[in-house]
């Protein structure tokens, strides 16, 4: 029996409704950008396997890594134990992370990540005597779907049955060219209330917001505003993290930096479930005392697990070659290209782009995980191309190995469904 067939009996998968879900397209092998499928049927990677796979899949340089460091030591406890994967790996990344950040605290994937960031921000007010538990978030947030990052998301499809089981969050719209000045006037006005703890936001791009991108001079804006009524900043870069916005971090085309920053994903190139939560030396401060009253109780199992350390120390080692850093710069050209060749279609809506993301939308709208998104993901697949619509948000986040002739056949697939979905009106 196939794997797809098998898969039916036992597994329920994310993010789908499987009395209607005809079933799983079963990969059995990846490498580079290539996926490939039990019948032996392989497609282009074009979103990375939801942004992680940023070196490719199988990675040579990182694969040795880790297979290296699973002979050596693979888990243990980090509560009262250290190991030398876990201080190699903050060392290589204070170097990177922007100057706020001095001290990071480990755990498991993007939304924990975010958990973590809301509980320290919560908390650091909580030790120094202050009840301040109100959190603000941007409208259509997404910072996963645990219970605390549920509660600062803004995505009712994913969120609605637990909407009267959150924490309080006062929500305000994205900024942009029209709106800056509301935002501001509505931000400062909710700070004044006082019993605001912190502001979570993705900076410059909301990934699962189908890519919504929004200015760094505005968000700038809103940043010093918070700095100025001292409400924390937790900015979560587990989508943006890594070069993807054409620097290493999203928050680096920021002045104001945030006091907390969350991130997952890229971190371990794919290899391994990890993710992190940093903070500047105020926030680890307020922790420290004589009492285990003012620590963070806050642990998971597989916290900085050596092998994902190690994964993620040769990420951060690949992201800063000369050759990534070129070829990344080369994607953003291609992008641009791209660009100019198909914003004026008739069924393109708008685009936009930040580094190697690149979104368009279709002028016909549809329901995010309906029929007609799905004959979308059905064509691109057919067409051996891994491409996953938002709705009619068609985006693109390659791996910086991609190569121009493997973007180019994206970008080529794209066009072929434009082309289809004009002659079928």
């Amino acid at each position: 029996m196939k794997i797809s067939q098998r898969d039916k009996k036992y597994i329920w998968h994310p993010l789908t409704q499987a009395q209607i879900h005809e079933g799983n397209i079963a990969i059995c092998k990846a490498k580079g950008v290539m996926l490939t499928d039990e019948d032996g049927k392989s497609y282009i990677d074009a979103i990375a396997s939801w942004y992680t796979s940023m070196f490719g899949h199988c990675n040579k340089y990182i694969l040795d890594k880790v297979q290296k460091q699973m002979q050596q030591l693979d888990q243990i406890v980090f509560a009262g134990f250290t190991h030398e994967p876990a201080v190699e790996l903050s060392e290589a990344l204070i170097k990177i992370l922007p100057h706020s950040q001095t001290k990071l605290f480990f755990s498991d994937n993007g939304s924990t990540a975010n958990e973590v960031a809301i509980k320290m921000a919560i908390q650091y007010f909580y030790n120094k005597g202050q009840k301040k538990q109100t959190l603000i978030a941007f409208e259509n947030a997404f910072h996963g779907d645990t219970f605390a990052a549920m509660s600062v998301s803004g995505l009712d499809v994913y969120n609605k049955p637990f909407k009267d089981m959150t924490l309080t969050v006062k929500k305000i719209p994205v900024p942009n060219e029209a709106n800056y000045k509301t935002v501001v006037k509505m931000l400062e006005k909710t700070i004044k209330k006082g019993d605001i703890a912190a502001f979570i936001y993705e900076p410059l791009v909301q990934g699962a917001n189908a890519m919504h991108m929004y200015k760094a001079e505005h968000l700038d804006g809103l940043l010093a505003l918070c700095k100025e009524y001292e409400v924390l900043c937790i900015a979560d870069e587990v989508m943006t993290g890594f070069g993807k916005t054409g620097k290493y971090f999203a928050s680096d085309y920021m002045q104001n930096q945030a006091d907390i920053m969350c991130f997952s994903k890229a971190l371990t190139a794919g290899f391994v479930p990890m993710a992190l939560t940093t903070c500047s030396e105020k926030i680890y401060q307020a922790f420290l005392s004589d009492s285990i009253d003012t620590a963070f109780l806050h642990a998971h199992t597989y916290t900085a697990n050596p092998i994902a350390c190690s994964a993620a120390l040769a990420s951060i080692e690949l992201l800063q070659t000369e050759e990534i850093q070129n070829n990344t710069k080369l994607i953003c050209q291609l992008h641009k290209k791209f660009n100019q060749k198909i914003c004026q279609h008739p069924l393109v809506a708008s685009t936009r782009q930040c580094g190697v993301i690149f979104a368009l939308d279709l002028t016909t709208d549809m329901s995010r995980y309906g029929n007609k998104r799905n004959e979308l993901f059905d064509f691109f697949m057919q067409k051996g191309v891994f491409l996953r619509p938002l709705g009619q948000t068609i985006y693109i986040v390659p791996a910086f190995v991609m190569s121009k002739r493997e973007l180019s056949r994206i970008y080529i697939v794209i066009e072929e469904l434009l082309e289809k979905l004009l002659n079928s009106n």
